[in-house]
């Protein structure tokens, strides 16, 4: 039976109050389960909680009531700096607005995250990992290159390249596509696509964007299961 990577249970969230005003609830959801290796496409338009529950999973923001499961892990049982090592090792997160080290080349932007977080790099070679996404990008020959002399569509697929490298058992994409045109957003949802058909990682990727749904066997409308 194939477990869940994500299982939420009676999550309620507000963020606190203003001026002794009551905060209002930003999220509440009954029930949501992803499980192992799924690849589900959540959306709805601005304002509806998407970051909100993009950062909940990756244990930035804490959860009073309800249940948040990651990866077999009960985020309340464990510490901020416990979901932070979590994160580290497990999650790789796609930005919106990539957040890449600007004085840094492509290379050096990928393997970040095996170099801050050893578990992740344990037992990959991710330097040759991270060559082989360079040149899945098509960025072979601008390896040394800063990101900041990349097109907007080569950055992004950077910040993809970023997420995937030491193999994290969960992928977080956080409207990756939102500035990128038709041409570019194609070749990055191939890229992300192909890696997920590799590797079978856990894929949440979320975006107001609809047309995107066509890449994805299962849908979830935030709308729907948020009951705010």
């Amino acid at each position: 039976m194939t477990t869940p990577s994500i299982l939420l249970k009676d999550l309620k969230f507000s963020y606190k109050p203003h001026h002794n005003k009551p905060a209002p609830l930003v999220l509440n959801i009954d029930e949501l389960e992803i499980l192992s290796g799924e690849k589900v496409f959540l959306y709805g338009p601005s304002g509806h909680g998407k970051s909100t529950l993009l950062n909940i999973l990756a244990g930035v923001l804490e959860v009073k009531t309800g249940h948040v499961e990651v990866l077999g892990t009960n985020l309340h049982d464990i510490s901020q700096g416990a979901r932070d090592h979590l994160r580290g090792e497990n999650v790789g997160y796609i930005f919106q607005i990539f957040n890449l080290i600007p004085y840094l080349n492509i290379r050096e932007n990928i393997v970040l995250p095996c170099l801050i977080n050893k578990k992740r790099a344990f037992g990959v070679d991710f330097y040759a990992q991270a060559d082989e996404l360079i040149e899945t990008l098509g960025l072979t020959d601008h390896a040394e290159k800063n990101v900041t002399d990349l097109s907007i569509g080569q950055q992004q697929r950077v910040a993809a390249a970023r997420a995937l490298i030491g193999n994290p058992k969960l992928i977080i994409a956080d409207e990756p596509t939102s500035s990128l045109d038709e041409k570019n957003t194609t070749e990055f949802m191939n890229l992300i696509l192909n890696e997920w058909e590799k590797r079978r990682f856990t894929l949440v990727f979320v975006s107001h964007d609809t047309s995107l749904k066509k890449y994805f066997p299962r849908t979830i409308s935030l709308p729907d299961i948020n009951k705010i």
